[in-house]
């Protein structure tokens, strides 16, 4: 098995996989003020805490798009395990063909998730991920990635919404019972957890307009959870899919 790790920016992502299962996947919030040390701490707690020995993992791979954390991280990983840390970056050798105006700006998140996704459903697909931002990209019928949309993550949007209004107070990530609602608090959670949902179903129409047929949904991150419940579209809901493409590209590479 190898140890894969996702830095996002809210979150950072790990786990062990190999080509049966995922052996555990959590995540820990993203601190930019923490030690190369710190950081091996952490990873060292962690793989006690899922009792994953050692000797086990074979190789390591890491993706990133916080720049300031990653060789702390990177450091900290083949510290752990002793091993060399392959990081992920759009020249890898992989299956996805890249159609952008310049590929070395894509966020090597999306790069990662596509990648699984085209090795495990037939294209076209429209995928998200709900995470500080939510990102929505299009893979074509030729597993191509055709461009992407990105709009503020739901967390942002609740966040930007309670700190600006002085009479809003943070509320609980859940859907109410009406759309219409009737008190502060469900009326925000009726707007964030449904309009959200509205606007996935939204955009699945016109990206579906656009490419000019229908397309398989994935949605992935953390908060994907509380959304795609709501959704009038089908959407495969894939909280394991960074792991599965980050072994994907081990192994394409190892």
């Amino acid at each position: 098995m190898i140890l894969a790790v996702d830095i996002g920016n809210t979150n950072i992502v790990l786990g062990c996989i190999d080509e049966e299962k995922v052996y555990f996947e959590c995540r820990i919030s993203t601190d930019k003020h923490k030690t190369e040390a710190e950081y091996t701490v952490v990873l060292n707690n962690i793989l006690d805490v899922y009792k994953i020995d050692l000797s086990a993992i074979r190789g390591v791979i890491l993706s990133s798009v916080v720049p300031p954390i990653t060789n702390a991280v990177k450091n900290a990983l083949a510290f752990v395990t002793g091993l060399n840390v392959m990081e992920a970056t759009v020249h890898l050798k992989h299956d996805l063909k890249i159609n952008s105006d310049n590929p070395e700006e894509l966020g090597i998140d999306m790069v990662v998730s596509a990648v699984a996704a085209l090795k495990e459903h037939k294209p076209p697909f429209i995928l998200f991920d709900m995470g500080t931002a939510t990102t929505i990209s299009v893979i074509d019928e030729n597993g191509a990635f055709q461009g992407c949309s990105i709009l503020p993550g739901v967390k942002i949007s609740l966040e930007a919404l309670t700190a600006r209004a002085s009479q809003l107070s943070s509320i609980s990530l859940k859907a109410p019972e009406y759309v219409v609602s009737k008190n502060t608090e469900e009326c925000m959670q009726s707007g964030i957890v449904f309009g959200n949902a509205a606007m996935m179903d939204g955009m699945i129409d016109r990206i579906e307009k656009e490419i000019g047929r229908s397309a398989t949904v994935i949605a992935t991150g953390g908060l994907a959870r509380a959304i795609v419940p709501y959704c009038s579209h089908k959407i495969l809901f894939d909280d394991e899919i960074m792991l599965r493409g980050l072994w994907y590209l081990y192994c394409d590479n190892c």
